[in-house]
């Protein structure tokens, strides 16, 4: 029997709408939905090797529970019946002796959180956090204080676009497959792409423009290019004089910040920053200066996409064609939006145990900062947290430092991990419970922004070949231990799903129909000198932000050097590779193929200068000499002579993963300290902070 499923791709978190082919139980084909113009049928890598990740025998297939000491790897296979009783019993005990506050849980994010964040509200707990200090924490931060709502308000229109400007957003390499095509499509009718970064990552190769900037001065740059933007008059006057407020301030703190004070910090020539100015003035408003996506960098990062944002309220860029347009939901449509389980729920009333919106009340509370977990563990203080479910989540692998992140974990009754795959974290866990991957099981029906708002659905393709379970029935049998069943009072996913879509006008069955129902015909673009929906106290774009001063901290901060290495060390970058997802992929057997081991990206002259030839081993060591290992060299031009690089995710220490295992090294392992090193404005750690010595290996 044959039959075709449309459904949501899992292998990273672009989450591209997908078709997959199935005949007689056997998952034999996916690719891109040919429903989705964008889309054609085509997907990247990773996406085509979902059938490898479904069939893998190397990934978890039953509950296990911890019989040694943690990470020792000494397991025992448990029945989920015992498995989940295991976690309830000790659960309670936790709540019992400490409160419900004491229990904490971490994802990775995503449009799919309405059931585990609603377990752990229906609890009684606060302790609700994302991966997002290692991610976009300081854009979001940048967004609020500029406009009231975060990075999501607004997205991106590449297709009629300009001119894009991207400081390390390697749209490229991240494989958003729709993107990357209309990316395509933008430089082929003759628009531009500014790409700056320590490195020629692959979309410096298809850029106009590439600036291979000083490490740790991107808001440098932007003070230049600002500084340029005002003095020649290149901003859009009549968008900005409705808009920003703010502008006098920016003015009089913008004036010693010139270009040629810029070329001194960043490397790149003064005459280069002016010319660009008046060039991307010449393309507004279709400009899009990209605030970022993991700006998890610097100590400086909050501003450097701050004033990312800045220079496209410069550019008039907002809800104009070729710039950014307010992301528009199902009520911009004149539609009802999906029913949430979360709004069922009382909140509760217990303070955050990360301190936000009591002790850090500049921070956005909810999905917290995970780094200031880690104190609170240790030191108990404002109280104990003795139980961390970690689902989708490898704060080990995410996380610096994990060494440190260990010791902190030790001070836990019980640590959880559930996933479809052996994560750093789920190695180290007292319970690892095994997730069905994205073609075994059905998620929650989402909402899809944009200008075209839309519900989308992922919808199962088989039968789950293995112990594993869908996440929504891991939620729901352990709530019903834990006595808060009556919150998840359906059946199982399609009743969830109805309950999700009532008072819609969209049924299941439309949804399945194509995997996703749009909620009107026509792209809604407001009238950008009369209706836009600023969330800020003035309704405007505040330059200068009353949080911001309110909370001690400037609206336009005077710029402070980086730090340079000492003679002998490097300042070590990660990125992303085309072919793997973060840490998630290493052990998929075709993308271990394509890709087995990561290599340090080292400059040519400094690598001469060691003696290092391209794929020499060479030896990496931290900061504090505690932590060393050798991986091949790559010699190129192109990378900043105090940089070096690797590709996230590799040196994996799982030994039932064979193929990943030990192959490469990992940067994470390297960032000694750097749980306490993050941005004090917008809360990114500051995962560049990371100074390594190389030398060629013996």
């Amino acid at each position: 029997m044959k039959k075709s499923v449309y459904s949501i791709c899992g292998m990273c978190t672009v989450r591209c709408p997908i078709k997959v082919d199935v005949e007689d139980g056997i998952v034999n084909w996916i690719e891109g939905s040919p429903e989705d113009p964008g889309m054609a049928g085509r997907l990247c890598a990773k996406g085509s090797a979902g059938i490898a990740m479904l069939y893998d025998y190397e990934r978890p297939k039953q509950p296990l529970i911890r019989e040694g000491k943690r990470g020792e790897g000494r397991w025992r296979e448990a029945t989920w019946d015992e498995a989940l009783n295991y976690i309830a019993d000790k659960l309670k005990a936790v709540i019992d002796k400490h409160g419900a506050r004491a229990v904490t849980l971490s994802d990775r994010g995503g449009p799919f959180r309405d059931l585990h964040r609603s377990f752990l509200k229906a609890l009684g707990s606060p302790n609700y956090f994302n991966h997002d200090c290692t991610c976009a924490r300081n854009t979001q931060h940048a967004a609020l204080s500029l406009f009231g709502g975060g990075r999501k308000t607004f997205n991106y229109d590449y297709k009629q676009s300009k001119h894009l400007v991207l400081y390390g957003r390697n749209v490229l390499e991240s494989m958003r497959v729709k993107n990357a095509n209309i990316i395509m499509d933008l430089l082929e009718r003759g628009g531009k792409i500014t790409y700056i970064d320590v490195r020629a990552a692959g979309t410096a190769m298809k850029a106009t423009r590439f600036w291979m900037i000083r490490p740790g001065t991107d808001y440098a740059l932007n003070l230049g290019i600002i500084h340029t933007v005002l003095r020649d008059k290149l901003y859009d006057a009549k968008f900005v004089d409705k808009w920003v407020d703010g502008l006098k301030e920016l003015e009089n703190f913008i004036t010693p910040y010139t270009p040629e004070w810029a070329a001194r910090e960043t490397g790149i020539p003064a005459n280069e920053i002016k010319e660009f100015a008046h060039e991307v003035s010449e393309d507004k408003p279709a400009v899009i200066f990209h605030p970022g996506w993991l700006t998890a960098r610097y100590k400086d990062s909050f501003y450097a996409s701050r004033t990312a944002y800045i220079l496209n309220a410069l550019m008039g860029s907002f809800e104009a064609p070729g710039g950014l347009f307010f992301q528009k939901g199902p009520g911009d449509a004149g539609a009802k939006g999906l029913n949430t389980l979360m709004d069922t729920i009382p909140s509760p009333e217990e303070k955050r145990v990360d301190g936000l919106g009591w002790k850090h009340k500049h921070f956005q509370n909810g999905p917290g900062l995970l780094q200031f977990l880690y104190p609170a563990l240790l030191s108990e203080d404002p109280y104990p947290v003795k139980a961390y479910i970690v689902f989708r989540h490898d704060p080990l692998l995410s996380l610096p430092d994990p060494e440190a992140q260990k010791k902190a974990f030790d001070k836990l009754d019980l640590l959880v991990a559930i996933d479809a795959n052996y994560s750093e974290t789920a190695w180290y866990a007292d319970v690892l419970l095994p997730s069905a991957t994205y073609l075994e099981k059905g998620s929650i029906v989402c909402t899809g922004k944009g200008l075209k708002p839309s519900f989308r659905l992922r919808d199962k393709a088989i039968e789950p070949l293995t112990g594993a379970k869908a996440d929504w029935w891991i939620f729901k049998s352990l709530a019903e231990k834990m006595g808060i069943g009556k919150y998840f009072d359906f059946k199982d996913i399609e009743d969830f799903w109805k309950w999700q879509l009532k008072g819609t006008g969209v049924s299941v069955a439309d949804l399945r129909k194509k995997g996703s129902v749009a909620l009107i015909d026509k792209a809604i673009w407001w009238d950008r000198m009369k209706d836009l929906k600023f969330k800020t106290p003035s309704g405007k774009i505040e330059f200068v932000s009353s949080k911001l001063e309110d909370n001690g901290f400037p609206s336009f901060k005077p710029y402070e050097k980086p730090a340079k290495p000492k003679k002998g060390s490097y300042r070590l970058a990660y990125g992303r590779s085309p072919v793997h997802t973060h840490g998630r992929t290493q052990n998929n057997p075709y993308l271990h193929e394509i890709m087995p081991e990561n290599t340090l990206w080292i400059n040519a002259d400094e690598a001469a200068r060691m003696g290092i030839k391209n794929n020499d081993l060479v030896q990496v060591t931290s900061s504090d000499g505690s932590h060393s290992g050798t991986i091949h060299a790559y010699v190129t031009d192109w990378i900043h002579s105090e940089v070096v690089f690797m590709v996230h995710g590799f040196g994996r220490k799982i030994p039932w993963q064979t193929r990943g295992y030990n192959r490469g090294l990992a940067d994470y392992r390297f960032e000694i300290g750097l749980l306490d090193d993050y941005d004090p404005v917008g809360g990114g750690i500051a995962l560049l902070n990371c100074m390594v010595k190389v030398k060629k290996a013996s």
